[in-house]
């Protein structure tokens, strides 16, 4: 499999006019045999890739009392002044992939933040354990989401990433999905992989 998803990278980089940015490859899997109105089906999950996304990941952490962690940390003040501008709300929860928080602060970021992150699936994680450590490992992930269609689509590297750790990502990937899926391996059409500007190459499966 994994001298398939090579050749299929080698192509996609083939097939790609240069751009004056980097671009990003994206996975796409489109499922069957699955039905996503079903509450149970549905699922937004975490996963590492090994080796990063190959651009920085930003993880905002909401703490009244953590001072200093490897990301930029909000306060519940920051919290409420945040909910008074719809704007800025917005833009947080657009340009931040995740959000960590303390369990006291839940219900205050539910009532306030709720509505703009909620939606984008980017509702914190609870921190549990060593803060530094779960702040490394998220950024190093990519959020895996399952909502209203059959399709899945995840970042898994930058151009300028070599072909062998992206093909790694891939990989970690397709074996989270294959042991989350109701029915693994069965429940995957097919994998298809682009860059931010190319049209999708096909893996298979």
């Amino acid at each position: 499999m994994k001298e398939k998803i090579l050749n299929v990278i080698k192509e996609v980089r083939e097939r790609s006019k240069k751009r004056n940015f980097s671009q990003t490859f994206d996975l796409i899997v489109n499922l069957k045999e699955i039905d996503v109105k079903k509450p149970e089906n549905k699922f937004s999950e975490d996963v590492l890739l090994p080796h990063g996304r190959g651009k920085e990941t930003k993880v905002i952490l909401f703490s009244d009392s953590i001072k200093e962690a490897g990301c930029e940390i909000l306060t519940s003040e920051d919290i409420k002044t945040l909910s008074e501008n719809k704007r800025a709300s917005k833009k947080l929860a657009n340009q931040t992939d995740f959000f960590l928080a303390e369990p006291k602060l839940m219900p205050l970021i539910g009532k306030t933040l709720g509505i703009y992150l909620g939606p984008r699936g980017k509702m914190p994680r609870l921190v549990v354990g060593d803060v530094n450590t779960l702040i490394k490992n998220y950024k190093r992930s990519v959020r895996v989401r399952l909502k209203d269609s059959p399709v899945i689509q995840c970042v898994v590297g930058v151009e300028d990433m070599e072909d062998e750790k992206i093909a790694e990502n891939i990989l970690a990937v397709l074996k989270f999905l294959e042991g989350r899926l109701p029915r693994g391996k069965v429940n995957i059409k097919e994998v298809l992989l682009k860059l931010t500007m190319s049209k999708p190459v096909k893996i298979g499966v």
